[in-house]
C-alpha cells in the first residue's frame, strides 16, 4: 500500500472479489520522516477500522535514494518514479515470498497520477505479481470519497522530496 486513502478502494474491490488481503506498507521514498510517520499513522488507523494485517517494511530512505541516484532531476512521471515503483514493488514481492502469500498487487494503479502501464511492466518480472488497474470504474473517485468517510489524512505529494516541487 502507498497510503491509506488510495487503500480504501482497492481494499473494497478486493474484498469483493474474495481475496485474502494483508497490507505491506514499504515506502521508503517517503520524504521527511515525519512525513512517513504521519503515513504510517494513517495506514494503521484504516488497517484497524478493516482489521486487516499490516505489516511495515523498515524505513531506509537512504536505500531508495541509492536506488534512484542519477535521476533526482527527472521531471514528475518521469524515469525516477518508474524506479521508485520497481524498488517498492521488488520489495513487496520479496515480503509477499516471505510469508507464503502467493500473489500481490498494489494500490499504486488507483491514482490516477501514476501509470498502470508502467507499472504492469515491472509488476510483470516480479514472482506472483497480479496486474490490476484499479483505477478503472471510478476507482480514484471512489477513493477520495471513502479516504473523506474515515477521515483519513490525505497527502498533498506523492511522497519523496523531488515530486515536492
Amino acid at each position: 500500500m502507498c497510503c491509506a486513502p488510495c487503500s480504501t478502494a482497492v481494499i473494497e474491490r478486493l474484498q469483493e472479489r474474495g481475496y485474502y488481503i494483508a497490507l505491506f506498507f514499504s515506502n521508503s521514498n517517503i520524504h521527511p520522516r515525519e512525513e512517513f510517520d504521519k503515513r504510517l499513522a494513517e495506514a494503521h488507523k484504516f488497517a484497524s477500522i478493516q482489521r486487516l494485517e499490516l505489516i511495515v517494511d523498515k524505513y531506509d530512505h537512504q536505500s531508495w535514494l541509492d536506488h534512484i541516484r542519477g535521476l533526482e532531476d527527472e521531471p514528475e512521471h518521469g524515469r525516477r518514479c518508474i524506479k521508485c515503483f520497481e524498488y517498492n514493488l521488488s520489495r513487496t514481492a520479496t515480503m509477499a515470498q516471505q510469508i507464503g502469500i502467493p500473489g500481490f498487487t498494489t494500490t499504486l494503479t488507483v491514482s490516477r497520477h501514476k501509470s498502470s502501464k508502467d507499472i504492469f511492466s515491472i509488476g510483470s518480472s516480479l514472482p506472483g505479481f497480479l496486474a490490476m488497474d484499479f483505477k478503472k470504474q471510478d476507482g480514484y473517485a471512489r477513493s477520495i470519497t471513502l479516504a473523506k468517510q474515515f477521515e483519513l489524512y490525505r497527502q498533498g505529494y506523492c511522497g519523496c522530496e523531488f515530486s515536492m516541487r
